[in-house]
């Protein structure tokens, strides 16, 4: 969705022909991924922080544009709702300190952000979901006014013949409610990490995260209010699905796979398949289409742009999601998306690393662990760490007993601990670095606290009978962070 979007009006002609150059781009694919040479180098590292701005009151302040005008850092864009910001960090090799380089560019950048917002009489913050969030301020006339955004709108209402879209969600105080436009989806803020694989490994990779994201997701949880509602602990998952659901009431659509899935089993052959994936389970929102003729590109060697495959991919929103980029002689990436946003920079490369480190751990047992543990439980865990963080009962799987065990998330975040450090170790992160940042995990699991617990507990303490004076109240203690 990064890519240069000019209009959101489209004919019906242009989504058959953006249909044909998808169909090219993906044979492009599977030529490039069957090159020997393609996509290799050093493991490599990157992240984008969303975050959301509030004014003297605690309340979501609509000035990311002018924010963004007074800036000049290149980094720096608008995100779907006014009150959106996201900060896009510079790619670092893995081996070293990638960590700490991230953590301090992300410092720098926050507080000549912060700066500029303060001349608006606006403040910064990083969290999964702004808890002082009101309905009015989720409809359209709060979206961002740049074509791509009019264009996603425009292209999920078409699937939708006009449908407004309706979020219901359980929890301690359940939620349903409707809502006009995606603008819904910008309530999520979330701290997405990049990791650069070579191809010949992205299998082991791409299911090893599968599998410990839902450990990672307890770790960070830190969204436990939407609308005054107390939800789910990670409730920017439920959120997410359903805001940008392209999937409408009537008796039949239910049947189609989700906009924001989890995944649809395990990968078998590489990362060719979910691409192929994507194209053929999903409609097109937006068909844009380039001039780049794919095949000569291929057939002399070159690295095609496939930008009707990225745009496509990026209006598809797996919780990991498979990443092709030309740039640097064309590569791939796993793109984690779960991760909330905040609360300080410290907390996100402690939370990056652990699920980095556990992915990496994980690749060369993965594979003798797939069959006694059928994707839809990995599924299962997504959403109950997502419900419950550090106390959801997890199902794991055991290769000397009958599979499935059941464990608690905090314990088995512990239990992995290790293997998070094997995997950063692996791939070149100094000592010193992971053991600062596991330390940071470790903490937090003793302690049994997240940024959902400790957010939780901050409410019931300032809580006096006002939910919406005790919400200000606790923005403005995570604004001390």
């Amino acid at each position: 969705m990064g890519l240069l979007i000019d209009r959101s009006d489209f004919r019906e002609d242009e989504y058959v022909r953006a249909g044909e150059r998808l169909r090219e781009n993906l044979q492009a694919m599977q030529a490039l991924l069957a090159r020997p040479d393609f996509g290799q180098g050093a493991c490599s590292l990157g992240a984008e922080l969303e975050m959301s701005m509030v004014d003297a009151d605690a309340q979501a302040l609509p000035l990311n544009r002018q924010v963004l005008a007074e800036s000049l850092d290149p980094n720096l864009q608008l995100e779907l709702d006014r009150f959106n910001l996201e900060y896009n960090l510079s790619p670092v090799p893995a081996a070293g300190r990638p960590f700490g380089t991230m953590q301090a560019e992300l410092e720098k950048a926050l507080a000549a952000l912060r700066d500029s917002a303060a001349h608006h009489g606006g403040r910064i913050i990083p969290v999964g979901i702004l808890p002082t969030l009101q309905l009015e301020q989720l409809q359209r006339g709060w979206m961002t006014n740049i074509p791509r955004y009019h264009a996603l709108q425009s292209g999920i209402r078409r699937i939708r013949k006009g449908q407004d879209f309706r979020i219901r969600i359980d929890g301690d105080e359940p939620l349903d409610v409707e809502c006009d436009s995606v603008t819904m989806e910008g309530a999520n803020t979330s701290f997405q990490v990049h990791f650069r694989i070579n191809p010949q490994d992205f299998t082991a990779y791409y299911n090893a995260a599968q599998l410990m994201t839902p450990l990672g997701l307890a770790v960070a949880a830190n969204s436990p209010f939407l609308l005054g509602h107390s939800l789910w602990d990670e409730t920017r998952i439920a959120l997410f699905k359903q805001a940008v659901d392209t999937r409408g009431a009537t008796s039949h659509e239910w049947r189609r796979a989700a906009r924001v899935p989890f995944g649809h089993g395990w990968v078998r052959q590489g990362a060719y398949e979910l691409f192929a994936e994507s194209c053929h389970l999903y409609p097109i929102i937006i068909p844009i289409c380039s001039e780049e003729d794919i095949g000569d590109v291929v057939a002399s060697g070159g690295i095609p742009e496939l930008l009707e495959l990225r745009l496509h991919q990026g209006t598809i929103w797996n919780w990991n999601r498979p990443v092709y980029d030309a740039g640097a002689g064309g590569h791939l990436r796993i793109e984690f998306r779960a991760l909330p946003s905040g609360p300080t920079p410290l907390d996100l490369m402690a939370g990056a690393a652990y699920l980095v480190g556990l992915t990496v751990g994980m690749s060369h047992r993965i594979e003798a662990l797939l069959p006694a543990f059928p994707f839809r439980y990995a599924e299962y865990n997504f959403y109950r760490a997502a419900q419950q963080s550090l106390n959801a009962e997890l199902l794991w799987p055991t290769l000397d007993v009958m599979s499935p065990a059941t464990r608690t998330a905090r314990d088995l975040c512990l239990e992995m601990l290790p293997l998070a450090d094997e995997g950063l170790d692996e791939i070149g992160v100094d000592a010193e670095e992971r053991n600062s940042l596991l330390g940071v995990i470790r903490d937090r699991l003793q302690s049994g606290t997240n940024g959902a617990a400790w957010q939780r507990r901050t409410l019931e303490r300032v809580d006096k009978g006002s939910r919406p004076e005790a919400l200000a109240e606790l923005v403005e203690a995570c604004l001390l962070y």
